[in-house]
């Protein structure tokens, strides 16, 4: 911006508008609302349980009777989406994530006794292998090496029987190079071609996933410790840019940007580079963080909402946040 376009102390004073209410509001530049709020749930086996993550204080996993129980205040309070994951017994798990494709396994019964009940929420499903691996990997492992097209014949069918049994938008969270093109073409060959692609195009081999790992019992089988050869390396950026393109290329209605906070500079590329529909996933370390500050009065609980707003001024038109159902509450209560 130019000198000649800046004004001048005293005549202009910024102050002005910040000293009223009133115009603090006129002004705002941005806004959270509950429409933009996605709760992650965890969904385990069993009935009647709501069992306590240590590393997540104030989140549990439900089993499905409980978690049906949960969303009678999540549809109350206007939430429009939630997002789910599974807890899967190990006795489940194997080298090729077989219970993924299962109709009948965890997520495909939780997602037809949510719609039976709930008709009208979005539900939001991972598409990814790693809770069904006895490895921890999001995709199939051949000769010690995260196989990429061999992973996209078990994804695209994962994809298929979720929307068969009512999944409203599939989240393809495994970052396999083609996956979302293949997810496409086998929904539209199944005639659902109205079922929404959620990609995490940008997810990074981040260490704030730890909690979430605990949360789906995935941590503790990861061989080789990290994911490095399919995540991104969080040093770049531009490549994010690339891997939105190809998705968007491929049939991606909505990308994802995972971590959140740590990467707001990639929220605002994308949006600025693309204006499709971005969502920000404000992840289980982040949580942990902001959570356990707040617990132990380090910092006020105001900052959770001034953390969600920043996604907000970083572009994102959605959220997921463990803090979905706390902050609607505060909303619809002002």
């Amino acid at each position: 911006m130019s000198d000649n376009k800046l004004g001048q102390f005293p005549s202009t004073r910024l102050r002005r508008l910040r000293m009223k209410e009133f115009s603090r509001r006129m002004v705002s530049e941005n806004n959270l609302s509950v429409n933009d709020l996605i709760w992650p749930l965890f969904v385990c086996e069993g009935n009647n349980i709501t069992d306590k993550i240590n590393s997540m204080p104030g989140v549990f996993r439900y089993s499905i009777d409980n978690i049906l129980k949960e969303l009678e205040t999540v549809v109350k309070l206007k939430i429009p989406a939630i997002a789910l994951f599974p807890q899967i017994d190990s006795s489940l798990k194997d080298e090729k994530g077989s219970q993924a494709i299962d109709e009948n396994n965890l997520i495909c019964r939780t997602i037809k006794s949510i719609k039976k009940n709930f008709p009208d929420l979005g539900v939001i499903c991972d598409v990814a292998l790693d809770p069904y691996t006895n490895h921890g990997h999001d995709g199939l492992v051949i000769n010690d090496v995260v196989d990429n097209d061999a992973t996209l014949e078990i994804l695209e069918k994962q994809a298929l029987v979720q929307a068969i049994a009512g999944c409203d938008i599939i989240a393809p969270s495994d970052m396999m190079d083609g996956r979302v093109m293949r997810i496409r073409n086998i929904l539209d060959e199944n005639k659902f071609q109205n079922t929404l692609i959620l990609s995490y195009a940008a997810k990074y081999a981040s260490k704030f996933y730890g909690p979430f790992r605990d949360a789906i019992s995935s941590s503790s089988n990861l061989k080789g410790g990290n994911k490095f050869t399919y995540q991104m390396d969080v040093a770049n950026s531009y490549e994010a840019l690339r891997e939105v393109a190809l998705d968007i290329q491929e049939g991606a209605d909505m990308v994802m940007v995972k971590p959140g906070m740590p990467y707001l500079d990639i929220i605002q590329k994308i949006k600025s580079e693309f204006n499709i529909p971005t969502f920000a996933y404000q992840v289980s370390g982040e949580y942990a963080m902001i959570k356990g500050a707040i617990d132990n009065n380090w910092l006020d609980s105001k900052v959770i909402k001034e953390s969600l707003l920043s996604f907000k001024r970083a572009g994102a038109d959605g959220i997921l946040t463990y803090f979905a159902k706390e902050i609607a509450e505060e909303l619809n209560n002002e």
